[in-house]
């Protein structure tokens, strides 16, 4: 690391190299001179960490610059054995619009029709679209009415529909747009006015009638084969909360917590009944659970660039060189390395 031109790495071995060649220090001096030299490095090292050498986010990096990819073996462009995504024709368009020849640019003579040829575009139509239910009302000879029932959730002289909920809901919650917004959206393209408050009931309906998800969410994590967990820190109404993630190919499941370790896992429900592979970055408390434990090679990878980074250990950089070689031919081999292969890494990592 450099400050000012000042090479640290380099001064602190200059320093220590000088410490040890001078005979004249007394104790007290030399054990104040070596605290500083370890206060330095410490240092050094808490301001060398980033987001590829610790858990701390990409945001927190200073300076950050994009990283380019390292550079595949496969060509550019679509891959072979993908499944691709295109436009097909419709059979039955919703709308079909003709368009007549100019006979008037025509050369003299006579014309029959021929068919015609088709091009089809696709596009959406944003529009807001009132739906106004008239019950019907009946009077009988004495004067009692009967009233045809409205559809179920229509309670109101004027609501919001169904889909305009549903569209909230999804930008909100999936696209993480904010309030205003959304707001915006509703207003300049739709021509619909909707208030931030109209905008949180659309997210509080949609989380009460979520709960049965949520629990069908949880038993289907709890009986799954590998589960992947993680925590990290948010923001809840200005206080510090964790968010706690179990997820496998299928499922995920979110919950924000006062509390990080067990306290918190016990209470989501979902790691105390679960008997299968826990994957995660072995911090103490999942281990308090009983199940097999495997752990995050994402972390491995960072905690590796850090001791190379920092401590120059060779190991390190060979270790995690090994574990990326790896990952590439499982990822080639399409997810299971053959026996024989395995056992080869197997024994390079032992």
């Amino acid at each position: 690391m450099t400050i000012n031109s000042i090479d640290i790495g380099i001064t602190l071995k200059k320093v220590e190299t000088l410490l040890s060649e001078e005979k004249g220090l007394s104790p007290a001096m030399r054990s104040m001179v070596e605290l500083l030299v370890l206060l330095v490095t410490l240092m050094v090292n808490r301001l060398n960490r980033n987001s590829r050498n610790s858990s701390k986010p990409p945001s927190s990096d200073p300076n950050r610059k994009r990283e380019r990819k390292e550079k595949g073996c496969r060509k550019a462009g679509g891959q072979k054995g993908r499944v691709g995504v295109t436009l097909e024709k419709v059979d039955k368009p919703d709308k079909v619009e003709v368009i007549k020849v100019d006979r008037r640019k025509l050369p003299r003579g006579e014309y029959k029709e021929a068919g015609y040829e088709a091009r089809q575009v696709f596009d959406i139509e944003i529009s807001r679209i009132v739906t106004e239910y008239r019950a019907e009302i009946l009077e009988d000879n004495e004067g009692d009415q009967f009233v045809a029932p409205f559809p179920k959730g229509v309670t109101k002289a004027v609501q919001y529909g169904t889909s305009v909920k549903e569209h909230s809901v999804y930008m909100s919650q999936y696209q993480l747009i904010p309030y205003k917004r959304i707001q915006g959206y509703f207003r300049e393209q739709i021509g619909m006015p909707v208030s931030e408050g109209s905008i949180y009931h659309f997210n509080q309906e949609a989380y009460d009638l979520l709960e049965t998800f949520e629990e069908k969410a949880k038993a289907a994590l709890v009986t799954s084969e590998v589960l992947h967990v993680d925590e990290t820190g948010i923001n809840k109404n200005g206080d510090k909360y964790w968010l706690h993630s179990a997820s496998n190919s299928l499922w995920t499941h979110f919950s924000p917590h006062e509390k990080r370790g067990t306290e918190a896992m016990n209470s989501i429900g979902i790691l105390p009944k679960f008997k299968g592979i826990l994957c995660h970055d072995h911090w103490k408390p999942y281990y308090t659970y009983d199940c097999t434990h495997a752990l995050c090679n994402a972390h491995h990878l960072r905690e590796l660039t850090a001791v190379w980074e920092e401590d120059k250990q060779q190991w390190a950089k060979e270790m995690k060189a090994l574990l990326e070689e790896t990952n590439r031919a499982a990822k080639d081999a399409g997810g299971l390395l053959e026996s024989s292969k395995s056992e080869k890494y197997r024994q390079r990592y032992r």
